[in-house]
């Protein structure tokens, strides 16, 4: 009994032992977690306090825009023409009107951070008042980014902008085809619906042009600013998405060449009266723009880091701000007459056994009209016609076309007496007549615009002598005359039979470079008019065509318009213009003497007044090779004289460049070239040239 009476009590004392020792780790556990929190409180009270009562202190929260990277522009062979490289800025945005007051105040303040005089940065701020945002520096530094923040509030216009800015790695290499970009503005605000006040939009090119695939997404940051304006942390941020990417049928190589080769004619000729020169190069096969060439040329840089006010004098002066391939339009002269030979063998006029006696001059009425330089070709063909240029030929043609006949060298010639009076003939005979010249032309892609992706392209002009008025000539309406002469069978104008044989050899029409290029190619092609262009592949943002990611969008060509001819027509013309640079006779034989390969080309020299001078315009179109052609050309420089003279050899040149870059295999190997714009580019005239000027 005893014994079981203290193996009872043991068992109590152990429970009670555990029952202690339970209680000592709870009470432990207890102590420790009130030591832990009673650390971590000091922690928070100590450490952390002034921290955590600077962010009760955040007043506002400063969305920082974030600006997407322009797309970049590349040429056919892959080599960046225009880019982007970030930078930071300091801008002064007019969210609201600002006082002249208010802008003194910043500039006297901000003047001293980003070392300028107040003066000078008030200048700034005031230099260009339509814009929505100036740019006040760029490429700041970290301690001018900091001032900016740290007084935002006495500086609520000036924000700090992370950006792109643009650059042309080439300067004035097809400047006026790839354009610049430039600020909003007051007047053009309403364009860019969405757009932040200070993104740069594409303002003339292909920038302008492309605007759309070229200009991204911004993004932005929401930096928390404190009572100080202190930034204390960024609560959210949202990536900008940059632009599409575009490659274009723009061969840089052959831009180099062909501005290098107009920049080299104009030194070696002592002709002094040109002022501008514009070349073209089209792909036969897709319409693809090649080459576009404007002299005087521009650099697109120096409106994006406004040393555009060094070359304000060149820029104002020399009509550098122009792309005369699409903008400017003159007298053709001779060029059209392989276009107006169609119009005439459609019209039953001109057959392969046609001659004309061309004694150097004939009468119309009581005018007399001249051979170019007072040649007498004699007997002549069409095919004769073409490769001499031979203007009597074209001039009995187009009075034909027009049913005025008997003009020679003795008689003026008359209308059928059908007509009536001499006011009917115009505005029958003559006006269906004047038509058939025109509307050929027109098929062939010469007068209206042809829609290449270049914005601001103007349309041609044709024009008739106006009788009341001494014979000067005046704007006459295609389309008008022929709605007029298809309802009523007339049109009321008051021309001049003359008009006829003008516009037979290209003096009573106006047409741009990139018209006659497109002419020029639809020769080529037989009656196929393709629409021109400069876009080849539309990349993503990531893309580009070097690194294997597959372009959104590839230009298909596009058939803008067929002219209708027989082929023995297309062979007699064609014959006619590779006379012209294969014949001795031919008017452009010297400039093609020596070269392997077949062209058809068509020399154009019209008389024009330039300064109130007479003087000459000188234009080529061509195509080459002969058979299957792979590229066609056209060359206009107004005051260049004859067109054999100057803007034939330019051709000449541009041709042998590219089949030498493109490894043909009529060219001597010992010329061929890479497709790389050469690195001579940066010392050559071309482009050293305009970078000097001031």
């Amino acid at each position: 009994m005893r014994q079981r009476r203290r193996n009872g009590q043991m068992r109590r004392i152990d429970v009670r032992r555990k029952h202690r020792v339970r209680i000592g780790v709870l009470y432990g556990g207890v102590f420790l977690a009130m030591s832990a929190l009673i650390v971590r409180l000091g922690q928070v009270q100590l450490v952390q306090g002034a921290e955590d009562r600077a962010s009760e202190q955040v007043i506002h929260y400063a969305r920082i825009p974030v600006l997407p990277q322009r797309g970049w522009i590349y040429d056919a062979n892959g080599q960046v023409l225009a880019w982007d490289v970030p930078v930071v800025k300091i801008e002064l945005v007019r969210s609201r009107p600002l006082s002249d007051a208010v802008l003194r105040r910043e500039a006297q303040l901000l003047a001293p951070v980003l070392q300028t005089s107040e003066q000078a940065l008030y200048a700034r701020m005031t230099s260009n008042p339509s814009a929505l945002q100036v740019t006040l520096a760029t490429h700041v530094t970290d301690a001018q980014v900091a001032y900016v923040v740290q007084h935002q509030s006495e500086l609520p216009e000036v924000q700090i902008i992370q950006d792109y800015e643009r650059q042309y790695p080439y300067g004035d290499l097809a400047g006026q085809v790839l354009g610049y970009v430039g600020a909003i503005t007051a007047q053009n605000v309403n364009q860019y619906p969405g757009y932040l006040d200070n993104q740069q939009v594409g303002e003339t090119g292909l920038e302008y042009e492309y605007e759309h695939l070229l200009q991204g997404k911004p993004g932005y940051r929401l930096v928390a600013i404190n009572s100080t304006g202190t930034g204390v942390g960024i609560v959210k941020e949202v990536k900008p998405i940059g632009g599409d990417n575009i490659q274009l049928t723009l061969d840089g190589r052959e831009q180099a060449e062909t501005q290098e080769i107009i920049q080299q004619m104009l030194a070696s000729t002592s002709n002094r009266k040109i002022t501008d020169v514009a070349a073209v190069m089209l792909n036969v096969k897709t319409g693809g723009v090649i080459a576009m060439a404007s002299y005087p040329y521009l650099d697109p840089n120096w409106y994006v880091n406004g040393s555009y006010v060094k070359h304000a004098h060149y820029l104002t002066t020399s009509g550098a701000q122009m792309n005369y391939a699409i903008q400017a339009i003159n007298y053709p002269g001779s060029t059209v007459k392989p276009a107006n030979m169609i119009a005439a063998m459609n019209a039953g006029v001109v057959n392969p056994q046609t001659r004309i006696l061309d004694d150097g001059y004939i009468y119309v009425g009581t005018q007399i009209i001249h051979e170019d330089g007072g040649i007498a070709f004699g007997w002549v063909n069409p095919i004769e016609a073409l490769t001499v240029s031979s203007d009597v030929f074209m001039y009995e043609v187009g009075l034909h076309l027009g049913k005025w006949f008997g003009s020679s060298t003795t008689s003026g010639g008359t209308y059928p007496k059908s007509a009536g009076s001499y006011q009917n003939y115009l505005d029958t005979d003559f006006a269906k007549g004047i038509n058939q010249i025109f509307q050929e032309e027109e098929d062939f892609g010469l007068g209206p615009t042809t829609g290449i992706d270049l914005p601001y392209e103007v349309p041609g002009e044709f024009f008739i002598e106006d009788y009341r008025k001494g014979n000067i000539q005046v704007p006459y309406n295609l389309q008008a005359s022929e709605a007029s002469i298809a309802k009523t069978g007339k049109y009321v104008n008051y021309g001049s039979p003359a008009s006829l044989a003008d516009a037979d050899i290209g003096q009573s029409q106006m047409f741009s470079p990139i018209q006659l290029a497109v002419y020029a190619m639809t020769l080529a092609d037989q009656g196929i008019r393709l629409k021109p262009h400069l876009l080849e592949r539309v990349y993503p943002p990531n893309g580009t065509p070097q690194n294997g990611v597959r372009p959104i969008m590839t230009y298909k060509p596009q058939v803008a318009g067929v002219v209708k001819a027989k082929l023995w027509e297309w062979k007699l013309v064609k014959a006619g213009m590779h006379g012209v640079t294969s014949n001795p006779a031919g008017t452009a034989y010297y400039a093609f003497l020596g070269a392997p390969y077949a062209a058809a080309g068509k020399t154009g020299t019209a008389q024009i007044v330039m300064n109130g001078r007479r003087t000459d315009n000188s234009v080529f179109i061509c195509y080459a090779p002969l058979n299957h052609p792979l590229v066609a050309v056209s060359v206009m420089a107004p005051g260049g004289g004859y067109g054999a003279q100057f803007s034939a050899i330019i051709a000449r040149k541009m041709i042998d460049a590219y089949f030498d870059e493109h490894h043909e295999p009529w060219m001597p190997k010992s010329q061929w070239t890479s497709t790389q714009i050469p690195k001579s580019w940066f010392s050559s005239p071309a482009y050293r040239l305009p970078e000097e000027t001031n």
